[in-house]
């Protein structure tokens, strides 16, 4: 069985672990008001891993990263402006960059650590289709209607902010590596639900690896 994130439970335990970031994506959902109490112990958590962050949680495989690759076959037309949520290491927005190569690709993460390390992977990039800001997904630093496509891998649905970044006709993919396992999970029907209430309709949902994802589309009206 895969643990998404060994070796980082310790006095939690995996359960616990599961448990406290269930309830944390159940409270960016249900009541997103809460997420500025959150945040510090959420940013503290993430930022104290960044260096092993690839190497425990083995980012960039495929295995990892298959719900993303999964979602992507489902977003008609092919974006010209992505957005990657809660990127990390940048790991998904990387994988972004590869599946849409005329897109320009952005990737965001509340945690400067996972920013750095995520921007030394695209390195001096002269065109500056991939970069890499630090920014929390409650309250993003673009303007409406920004994005064609806005993807996630393993954080809380911020609903209400990715709706408003995403252009009429653009797609969300909300994906998880390990399914209900993941920490950061809430369930499809939550997801959809939540963005039906924001005007986007269900394009798909399914599961690939581990992993499970769904993908929505905002209404052009």
């Amino acid at each position: 069985m895969v643990n998404l994130l060994p070796n980082l439970e310790g006095r939690l335990g995996a359960a616990g672990l599961r448990w406290s970031g269930r309830l944390v994506s159940n409270l960016v959902v249900r009541a997103p008001w809460t997420w500025p109490l959150l945040r510090p112990f959420v940013d503290r958590f993430f930022s104290n891993r960044a260096l092993a962050w690839d190497r425990i949680t083995d980012a960039g495989s495929a295995r990892h990263l298959a719900p993303l690759s999964a979602a992507a076959l489902y977003v008609k037309p092919h974006p010209e402006r992505v957005l990657d949520l809660g990127t990390g290491t940048g790991e998904g927005a990387l994988l972004m960059a590869r599946e849409f190569p005329a897109a320009s690709v952005r990737g965001v993460d509340m945690s400067s650590e996972m920013i750095r390390i995520a921007a030394r992977k695209v390195g001096l990039d002269p065109t500056g289709r991939v970069a890499f800001k630090v920014a929390d997904a409650s309250n993003l630093p673009y303007d409406d209607d920004s994005f064609d496509l806005v993807t996630q891998l393993n954080m809380p649905p911020f609903v209400a902010e990715l709706a408003r970044v995403v252009r009429p006709g653009g797609s969300v993919v909300i994906a998880t590596t390990a399914g209900p396992r993941t920490p950061a999970y809430a369930r499809p029907d939550t997801i959809a639900a939540a963005f039906a209430r924001r005007g986007f309709n269900e394009v798909a949902r399914g599961s690939a690896a581990d992993g499970e994802f769904w993908v929505g589309r905002r209404s052009r009206r």
